[in-house]
């Protein structure tokens, strides 16, 4: 580790140089630059992995979830293993910055690898993020240093044959960050650990470039480089942390870096503004950002003018605001105020450029806003006549842009999540929803002057309705997530129970009665059984041998082993039977009429033995149990008699021939109410795009469902019952409206009759859709 710190060992990353090579021909000043420089970002970088591994273990031991956790301690072995290679990548890569400078190809920009925002999505959300936290540290390097590295570009161009901007200089702010990524590209780690790499970057290597330009602007006047250009001496700060410092140091920088990682509140709290500025700057002029023609003696008004003139607007904003007009009244009636305000004052009065840039990021935001497809058409007018408002709010505070928890950004988010649901049918205006969000949007209209805590009220009012809201909708829809899944229980039990009756009933021909008892009676008896144990317990098995000895007791018999089997059945067999039927609550009457019929086909099963046995003189037997059905009676008297001969009782006049029946369909057991009539279902093959679009619906999801010319309906996936394939949908107040089956929405994606809602934040989508917009303009 001693050798570490030597310059000499930093010249072994550079790569080997050949006699003709362009580093040979850097003057020995900017060589001398070069190394001093490197020694000081190699140094930084070894604080930067001293430190990361206590950042990211309180980042773990701060993690909500296993697999959250889990990332961080990858990163951490990760960052452990890779250390040395990207500590040597990113110095070689910093020589072979210098090396380059006296080659031609030097005048040009770094090239960035392209990214397409014409098809910006969910997928590219890293990129968009890793770049608008790129350009937001380079920023605050740029508003800290911009004047020492100016200097020290000055003096490089002074130095080399082609010209240096502040973005190519190799020691620029943009070129480090790019070259510490370039190095970084080999670290597993997802996009939210990489944007705590980056912050740590910034604390540790970017933090003290101003010490790095103060030093190198004093090499180069010591060598006789533009020693008339002076710079101010570097800000005193406070020494970063050193490992071991203690647990406070790294909870603060845990602190910081947790919130670097949320997102585009990693740009910090103005500079995300100034990115945007930055952006703005390269369109003006252009569709996306108009430029007004202006006199050369045109005098900007203050911040504190427009917002009245705004104030003035508002309390004169028309009832009802066509969406696609909204942008164009608002800077319509500015201008005419502002012509106004100049011939009553004799000057030519516009709005200032910070300003102007302003109204112009808030009217981009709000045309995304009404442009969107997942809000509803109906409130669209009613949300755009919050523009405004939202302006006011921008103009006074520029951390609406960067910070994802300021009240108002907040607050449109959640009137766009409460509205994701909302239908619009019927009457709009009598809507509790609709009427909830037009009184937001009336109070801030009528109260909203200059303090933005109104916002704050506000949301607080709005988050307890939605609140109160969603706790209903989310008691309703478990209670028909709960229905759902019992249904799916009782129609599972009936299909097990209609296997084992066909099993048993298919292609026999059987007493009426005793068809009629299993699929009427019986079948109810399994479904319990199978509901409460299931189909392996033993209950369930026993209820399946109470119904196969009843089917074997109405079958004919002849051998004497069967007969004796079936007097010493049926006593038993019966008693099952009625406690069974019992315990399914069947009605009484119907269970005794049951009885009744199985009483004359067991009596005709028994005169049937008794004519085929040969006639033996009985020894007389006490009289039958009183109370006993004659069918358990005679059952009790013929087990008991051992020369198995069937009492004195002429059976023959009175008992008739059961009827038969031959069961040649299969049984089908519907609930009440149910018709299950099959309708012929489309199919689509397995590799269908749609039933992948099917498979990729997570319980939660929002649709919208195009169910004739007119009408559409919202609404969200409360379920997927897996024992049946159904996919339950419910409405914004919890109750069920559709049921499909996974082939049946796979053809209704086919077909287009349903569409994704996206229910990501609707502010930070439109911020992300500008972002990409003015990137795309700015490449254009």
């Amino acid at each position: 580790m001693q050798t570490d710190a030597k310059v000499v060992h930093l010249n072994k990353v550079a790569p080997e140089q050949s006699p003709a090579s362009p580093a040979g021909r850097l003057p020995v000043a900017l060589i001398q630059v070069r190394d001093k420089a490197a020694q000081q970002l190699k140094q930084a970088l070894q604080a930067l992995f001293d430190n990361a591994d206590d950042t990211l273990f309180e980042m773990a031991d701060r993690a909500n979830s296993n697999a959250e956790q889990n990332a961080f301690f990858e990163a951490m072995r990760d960052l452990r293993l890779k250390r040395k290679s990207i500590e040597r990548g990113f110095l070689q890569k910093v020589f072979e910055s210098f090396a380059t400078l006296n080659q031609y190809e030097i005048g040009k920009p770094p090239q960035l690898a392209p990214v397409s925002f014409d098809s910006l999505s969910l997928v590219q959300d890293d990129v968009l993020e890793e770049s608008v936290a790129l350009d937001a540290m380079v920023a605050r390097v740029m508003s800290r240093d911009g004047m020492a590295l100016g200097h020290l570009t000055t003096r490089l161009n002074a130095m080399i044959t082609q010209k240096l901007d502040d973005k190519s200089n190799p020691l620029g702010p943009r070129m480090l960050c790019e070259r510490f990524l370039d190095a970084c590209a080999g670290l597993g780690v997802e996009i939210r650990v990489k944007l705590i790499i980056l912050k740590l970057f910034e604390k540790y290597v970017l933090a003290d470039l101003d010490q790095l330009y103060a030093a190198s602007n004093q090499q180069l006047v010591e060598a006789g480089v533009l020693p008339e250009l002076k710079s101010a001496p570097p800000a005193r700060r406070q020494a970063p942390a050193q490992p071991g410092t203690g647990r406070a140091a790294r909870d603060q920088a845990a602190e910081v870096v947790q919130g670097e990682s949320a997102g585009y509140g990693s740009a910090g709290e103005q500079e995300v503004f100034g990115v945007l500025q930055e952006l703005l700057s390269h369109v003006r002029g252009s569709g996306a950002a108009p430029r007004r023609q202006m006199p050369a003696d045109a005098l900007p008004i203050s911040s504190n003018d427009l917002m009245r003139l705004l104030s003035h607007l508002q309390q004169r904003l028309p009832g009802e605001i066509a969406p696609e007009q909204d942008d164009y009244n608002l800077r319509s009636q500015l201008e005419q105020l502002l012509t106004r305000a100049s011939a009553k004052s004799g000057k030519s009065r516009v709005v200032g450029e910070v300003d102007e840039d302003v109204i112009n990021l808030v009217a981009m935001l709000f045309e995304f806003i009404l442009d969107d497809r997942t809000l509803p058409d109906s409130l669209k007018a009613l949300i755009g006549r919050l523009q405004i408002p939202m302006l006011k709010v921008a103009v006074l505070d520029k951390t609406f842009f960067s910070r994802g928890s300021h009240p108002a950004r907040r607050l449109l988010n959640e009137i766009a999540s409460a509205a994701l649901g909302w239908s619009g049918q019927g009457d709009a205006q009598r809507d509790v929803l609709y009427q909830r969000i037009e009184q937001v949007v009336q109070r801030l209209l009528n109260d909203f002057s200059d303090d933005p805590a109104i916002f704050s009220d506000v949301l607080a009012e709005f988050l307890a309705y939605t609140g109160d809201e969603r706790r209903r909708s989310e008691l309703l829809e478990q209670r028909t997530r709960d229905a759902e899944e019992g249904r799916a229980k009782a129609d599972q039990a009936r299909q097990q129970v209609e296997q084992a009756l066909n099993a048993r009933l298919l292609g026999k021909t059987l007493p009426e009665v005793v068809v009629r008892l299993l699929q009427e009676g019986w079948s109810k008896v399994l479904q319990l059984t199978c509901l409460k144990h299931g189909v392996e317990s033993d209950d369930w098995q026993a209820a399946l041998a109470v119904m196969d000895d009843l089917v074997w007791s109405v079958e004919p018999h002849e051998s004497p082993e069967d007969r004796l089997r079936l007097l010493e059945l049926v006593p038993s067999l019966l008693k099952s039977l009625r406690d069974g039927l019992a315990s399914a609550a069947i009605d009484p009457f119907v269970t005794s009429e049951f009885f009744s019929q199985l009483e004359s086909v067991h009596v005709q099963a028994f005169q049937r033995f008794k004519r085929s046995l040969p006639e033996v003189q009985p020894e007389p037997e006490p009289e039958a149990v009183e109370g006993a059905t004659a069918d358990e009676g005679v059952a009790a008297e013929l087990s008991g008699m051992p020369m198995l001969d069937l009492p004195s009782i002429d059976l023959d006049p009175v008992v008739e021939p059961p009827a038969m029946v031959e069961v040649v369909e299969e049984i089908i057991l519907l609930a009440p109410g149910e018709t299950r009539q099959q309708e012929p279902e489309a199919s689509l093959p397995d590799d269908d795009e749609a039933l992948g679009q099917v498979d990729s619906l997570r319980v939660g999801s929002w649709v919208e469902i195009q169910e004739d010319e007119e009408h559409k309906l919202r609404c969200k996936l409360a379920a997927i019952i897996k024992p049946t394939g159904k996919f339950i949908f419910v409405n914004r107040t919890g109750m069920k409206v559709q049921e499909k089956t996974r082939m049946g929405l796979a053809v209704e994606f086919r077909r287009g009759a349903i569409r994704m809602l996206d229910d990501a934040l609707l502010f930070d989508r439109a911020l992300e859709s500008v972002i990409g917009n003015l990137r795309k303009l700015k490449g254009d």
